[in-house]
């Protein structure tokens, strides 16, 4: 009964979402709250919720301050010149801003955090996407699967928990996959590539004149031509910015929709106005090094990230603006994607409360395991991958890797298979569990982006699944699976 509930929950949240019938917010909160009853525990719901907050609470304090933090580096202008790298490359040609979305994305993925790395991707991608008229829903799952894929590095979280839960070294995971890994990743530039030629044909190949005459309004619309079409209008692009943290107070954000400033210059089209009163290029090596600093420690696990972010976005802000005014004006220019993002991931911490407290998810786990037939024992590495995807997607890493892949490593090594090579194929549904709803950073890409959960659900699914079957399938043929 519980199994049942559980797919249908799920099931009932995704069809709503998509069909835009609720807001994730509103879906993540009543429909879980619902499903609570109906199983007779609605009694228990409060104690679920509270559970689910105090585990995601540590996520949400992180993410607050993280926008802080690059909402800030990107006012006094930190990426400028990383921004003005890619448009140089991109040249206003469809083809080359979704394969230089993917590029960006990947690269910036290396500090193992996916709410930095779309802050950072669309702060720099936004403006021209915007522009140029482009799909926005392409940005967005372009930058999810690559950030996907480069999510299995071995602090990125999900080969140090396999490697935690089967007693394993991560680099005996990791490395061996690296092939693997490397054939994704180039599927997700050809697959920015086959995309950008759908914008191309779609918009057509604008020059650099063509994409800086001023619009008032943008509409999304599905790559392609619109079979996976969004239909739903943008806001007018003026200020892109709270979001993008492109001068909120000037009203010059995205690409100078406002004025000419933002995208006319010795530069060409900068995407971020260049003479934004936020700017501080005095202080431009101090918070590149207080950056790099951050991402070290980071990495090094000196100290837990929400309190790395906390006291990087307080020193950023005392240092930059060490006017009262001008802090809280940076402040209040990034407050609203700080609640929208945090709203988000409090609400979803009803969702995975109740999915957990009630017991639906293990119920659900064990039955796709019993489902399994034995005659699939050998090839249990297969089917681990495989069940990757969906598991990954439903569930959190931690439900994932402490609860459902001890139990299958336990049934491969009943017929000889490794626990390397579970491991290993356990990894590969990561392309497409960084576009789940139990994902936090998904909420900062499409807030920040301007995206219905929705529209990026029904988008990007295909596409990263497909992303995590040709990584399963290159691990099978390099003999590492």
């Amino acid at each position: 009964m519980l199994t049942v509930l559980g797919f249908a929950m799920i099931a009932t949240f995704l069809v709503l979402i998509m069909m835009k019938k609720m807001s994730p917010i509103a879906a993540l909160v009543l429909i879980p709250a619902l499903f609570c009853v109906a199983v007779g525990q609605g009694a228990q719901l409060g104690d679920y919720v509270i559970e689910g907050v105090g585990k995601l609470a540590p996520t949400a304090a992180m993410l607050m301050f993280a926008i802080v933090y690059f909402g800030v580096m990107i006012d006094v202008g930190l990426f400028d010149p990383i921004v003005r790298g890619i448009l140089r490359f991109c040249k206003a040609d469809p083809v080359r801003v979704v394969v230089g979305t993917a590029v960006l994305a990947a690269i910036v993925s290396l500090d193992g955090d996916g709410s930095t790395t779309f802050m950072i991707t669309v702060s720099a991608m936004y403006p021209l996407y915007k522009r140029l008229g482009m799909s926005l829903v392409v940005m967005t799952g372009v930058a999810a699967t690559a950030n996907g894929v480069m999510n299995t590095l071995p602090w990125g979280g999900p080969t140090a928990r396999a490697a935690t839960a089967l007693k394993l070294d991560a680099a005996d995971i990791f490395v061996p996959m690296i092939p693997a890994l490397g054939v994704g990743l180039l599927f997700v530039f050809v697959l920015a590539y086959v995309l950008g030629r759908r914008e191309r044909k779609r918009i057509g190949y604008l020059t650099l004149d063509e994409a800086l005459v001023p619009e008032s309004e943008t509409v999304l619309v599905g790559a392609g031509g619109g079979a996976d079409g969004t239909g739903t209008s943008a806001k007018p692009a003026a200020g892109a910015g709270a979001g993008a943290g492109a001068g909120a107070d000037t009203g010059t954000g995205a690409a100078g929709v406002d004025g000419g400033d933002g995208a006319r210059g010795d530069e060409g089209f900068q995407g971020l106005d260049p003479k934004r009163a936020t700017l501080r290029p005095k202080l431009y090596w101090f918070n590149a090094g207080l950056t790099v600093a951050l991402l070290a420690a980071m990495i090094l696990e000196l100290m837990p990230i929400p309190v790395l972010f906390l006291l990087g976005a307080a020193l950023a802000l005392t240092v930059n603006y060490p006017n009262m005014t001008e802090q809280k004006a940076r402040i209040a220019a990034h407050a609203d994607n700080v609640l929208n993002v945090s709203g988000m991931v409090f609400a979803a911490a009803v969702f995975t409360g109740v999915l957990t407290g009630t017991g639906m998810v293990k119920h659900m786990a064990d039955w796709l395991v019993d489902a399994i037939p034995a005659g699939m024992g050998p090839h249990m590495a297969l089917v681990t991958g495989v069940l990757s995807l969906p598991l990954t997607y439903f569930m959190s890493n931690d439900g994932f890797y402490f609860g459902v892949l001890p139990v299958l490593a336990e049934a491969g090594a009943a017929h000889g298979v490794s626990p390397l090579e579970i491991a290993r194929a356990s990894l590969v549904g990561q392309a497409l569990h960084m576009s789940s709803p139990l994902v936090p950073a998904v909420y900062v890409l499409v807030g920040m982006a301007k995206v219905e959960f929705g529209d990026h659900t029904k988008f990007t699914v295909k596409w990263a699944a497909l992303t995590s079957l040709v990584v399963l399938a290159a691990g099978i043929l390099f003999g590492i699976i």
